[in-house]
């Protein structure tokens, strides 16, 4: 039998939009009805490479993909609207992914810390918490929250694994993007990827599952 002060990860990092929420596709609402009013169509390519990233970053997406070049300002009106729609939509209802709900609770009663990292901004985060609960958390990272050094670079959980006192390296970080997998990676936790609306390679420290049905700290310490 496995010694468990070596096998316990020291913290679990959750992924929030894909991973415990099925929420990209609420996302879609207001993006693509934002590309309409620029008088574009959203493509689906681009949708794709928005799934995981920040809201700047999923702006100047989409402006490029409906053939504009944005002005500073252009940038801030369209995050300020697309945050505004997204709310509306988050408020409406969250679904929850396949096991996601019971996942968390099966973690959170083993007592091992437990971080939310997510790119999206914290007002509408808190919102979602709402659904989620923000008891199982001891910490949550937002996508504004880290000064713009955001998924797919590593700081997001660097600085979830720094505020839970705990090393990277030793952590399980559960996501569901490329971006986001990346970002765990490079932060040097090990990741399980339960992928929803857009593929990831295989690659280093990254085990695939097909939901979180049946997750809980014996699952992750196998990892």
């Amino acid at each position: 039998m496995s010694d468990p002060a070596v096998s316990n990860p020291l913290g679990v990092l959750w992924d929030m939009d894909g991973t415990l929420l099925d929420s990209e596709k609420l996302w879609d609402i207001p993006l693509y009805e934002y590309a309409e009013k620029l008088g574009g169509v959203l493509s689906l390519e681009t949708r794709e490479r928005m799934v995981g990233t920040n809201v700047p970053t999923t702006m100047r997406l989409l402006f490029a993909d409906v053939g504009i070049e944005p002005s500073a300002e252009d940038l801030v009106d369209g995050a300020a609207w697309i945050s505004r729609r997204t709310e509306e939509v988050f408020r409406a209802g969250l679904p929850w992914r396949p096991g996601a709900q019971e996942a968390l609770r099966a973690v959170r009663s083993s007592g091992v810390p437990m971080a939310l990292v997510t790119s999206t901004e914290r007002s509408l985060t808190e919102v979602a918490l709402d659904t989620i609960g923000r008891d199982l958390f001891d910490v949550t990272v937002c996508g504004d929250e880290v000064n713009g050094l955001n998924k797919p670079l590593p700081e997001p959980y660097l600085k979830a694994a720094r505020l839970l006192g705990v090393d990277a390296a030793r952590c399980v970080a559960i996501e569901d993007s490329p971006t986001g997998v990346a970002a765990a990676v490079a932060a040097g936790c090990t990741v399980l990827v339960v992928p929803c609306d857009v593929e990831v390679e295989a690659g280093e420290r990254r085990i695939f599952r097909d939901s979180l049905v049946g997750v809980d700290l014996d699952v992750l310490k196998a990892l």
